[in-house]
């Protein structure tokens, strides 16, 4: 029995490298990347800070490097813009051949897998106690759900996204509606909304009023989710989560599931800029992230638009849906680690929290904590947009969930969307969509139990 235990780690470990490697070796061409910048402070302890951001958001990311090496003289941050594509294969790489960098900016669902396979080191190691405990008193607590792995803390947030709705104004005065009578239940407001669906002469949409969509987002609102946070149990084919499910098929089907599909299909959906649909006037009421307020003051200074926390259904939750965003991590074998730990504590204000403040404003990020958040930088860019006020507001919830933190998270997650994509297609019924993906969840946790992995 002890040579079966023994032989397991060491095949798990092999695997996982083999893994990595072969990962990247079918990216090697777009690895093909240009070096970082030259060094400005030769004399200083480099820090190898690897981000996925492009464009202006490249220069917004290279302003802070600036601030850290302009605010100490001991190290020097030296970025490197990684394609986000290959950002993952990347790493995997550089830690499998002993060569990481020192820090990595992630937004991908990486925390659980990474700990899990010991390529991230804990950091709250580098805390003093009184710091851990100050972290977890004060820290939105979203923020900590979004780096913790089985108690221990990988990933510091520097930027938390959540959803509210954005409602066009010129929609509402066309209807000769009200925003002071928008509704407080979801029910409600997607009665309300039935007078802002437009369609064509041939019956097609071709303007959505409001209409709920992604499981993930709503199913805390009515009480259920993925993950028990207190047991530390992954739960999916719940009545909460049946409920949830079955309302968004329920409306759907109201505006018929082929005109939906024929209408998204036909919607140039990005990111960025005008590409976004509420902006070309295809949604009156849509439900999406904080860094819109900030496109829209580019992009669409004139579009006049209010935000507001999406309602729960009666008898729900408040100030409930997904949360995800940016976080910093240190791999496992990086030469510098205190350099890369003082750079996470500048950015996200963990120390200092005024000074980091400024950057957070630059990016239309959500703050850390509220240290951040009532900050007279912040503030006063609030004062500016207040439609950034309503995301506040719901910061503090218990109610705002990431992905549960479990090794499998990217697979739960292809298996979620891929649930909810046949359930809004009507391919499958909600019950159905619900009671498959409880058993695929079931047959890749068996897997890998029998593989020798923690579930």
């Amino acid at each position: 029995m002890s040579n079966i235990e023994d032989i397991r780690p060491r095949r798990r470990t092999r695997a996982l490298w083999a893994a990595a490697i072969a990962a990247a070796i079918g990216t090697l061409v777009v690895l093909a990347l240009p070096g970082p910048p030259p060094r400005k402070y030769p004399g200083r302890i480099p820090v190898r800070f690897w981000h996925m951001w492009t464009a202006e958001w490249k220069d917004v990311v290279d302003d802070i490097v600036d601030r850290f090496n302009e605010s100490q003289n001991v190290y020097e941050v030296i970025p490197l813009s990684i394609p986000y594509t290959a950002a993952d294969s990347k790493f995997l790489l550089a830690v499998a051949g002993g060569d990481p960098p020192d820090v990595m900016a992630q937004w991908n669902s990486v925390i659980p897998k990474w700990a899990d396979s010991k390529l991230i080191i804990p950091l709250d190691d580098l805390m003093k106690p009184g710091e851990w405990q100050e972290f977890q008193e004060t820290v939105y607590p979203a923020a900590q759900k979004i780096g913790m792995y089985q108690g221990r803390l990988y990933g510091v947030t520097t930027g938390l996204n959540i959803r509210a709705n954005y409602i066009r104004l010129d929609h509402l005065r066309e209807a000769g509606l009200s925003p002071d009578d928008i509704p407080d239940t979801l029910e409600e407001l997607c009665a309300w909304s039935q007078q802002l669906h437009r369609f064509n002469e041939s019956g097609d949409l071709i303007r959505i009023g409001f209409m709920p969509q992604n499981l993930y987002d709503y199913a805390p609102a009515f009480g259920g989710g993925f993950y028990d946070w207190k047991t530390g149990q992954v739960q999916i084919d719940t009545p909460e989560n049946r409920a949830a499910l079955q309302f968004l098929v329920d409306e759907r089907q109201k505006l018929g599931f082929d005109k939906v599909v024929r209408f998204i299909s036909g919607l140039a959906i990005g990111l960025g800029n005008v590409e976004w649909p509420f902006i070309s006037g295809s949604y009156t009421i849509t439900a999406d992230g904080q860094w819109r307020v900030e496109q829209l003051r580019k992009y669409a200074p004139e579009l006049e638009y209010i935000t507001r926390p999406v309602p729960p259904p009666k008898g729900g939750k408040e100030h409930a849906g997904w949360v995800n965003g940016n976080f910093m991590i240190i791999p496992r074998g990086a030469a510098c680690v205190q350099g890369a730990w003082e750079f996470i504590k500048f950015w996200s204000g963990l120390e200092n929290p005024e000074r980091a403040a400024e950057f957070y404003t630059w990016g239309g990020w959500l703050p850390l904590s509220p240290a951040i958040a009532e900050a007279p930088i912040f503030r006063k860019y609030v004062e500016e947009f207040p439609q950034f006020q309503t995301f506040l507001d719901m910061l503090p919830s218990e109610n705002m969930l990431p992905m549960p933190p479990v090794p499998y998270q990217v697979f739960l997650w292809d298996r979620l969307i891929q649930a909810d994509e046949a359930a809004m297609r009507g391919t499958l019924t909600a019950e159905e969509a619900l009671d498959r993906l409880e058993r695929e969840i079931a047959r890749e946790r068996a897997s890998r139990k029998e593989l020798g992995y923690e579930e």
